[in-house]
């Protein structure tokens, strides 16, 4: 399953709807890899290395993430989603990068 349709799956959220305006950037973080339009861009192209982004994992990021996209998708509940998938696909654990 697509990481675009695994997120839509469990939130029914549609990270299509993204229009990578990056409006939704937060402060960068120490813990963080890369910035969040970024991570919502890799979803989009179902690249498997958004399950492994320190951003992904990154509490701060993703408590920042509340409200963070001014159209209305959720990226705290993607950024949820995601981690569950990856635990999913991990045999329970987080991804094996973290």
């Amino acid at each position: 399953m697509s990481l675009r349709r695994a997120v839509k799956c469990a939130t029914g959220q549609d990270v299509y709807t993204c229009h990578a305006c990056f409006d939704c950037e937060i402060p960068h973080m120490n813990d963080m890899d890369l910035p969040l339009g970024s991570l919502i861009q890799m979803i989009l192209q179902d690249d498997e290395e958004a399950l492994g982004t320190r951003t992904l994992w990154s509490d701060s990021a993703l408590y920042a993430a509340r409200g963070a996209c001014k159209r209305g998708l959720d990226i705290y509940a993607v950024m949820l989603a995601l981690r569950e998938e990856s635990k999913r696909r991990n045999g329970g654990a987080p991804h094996p990068k973290i």
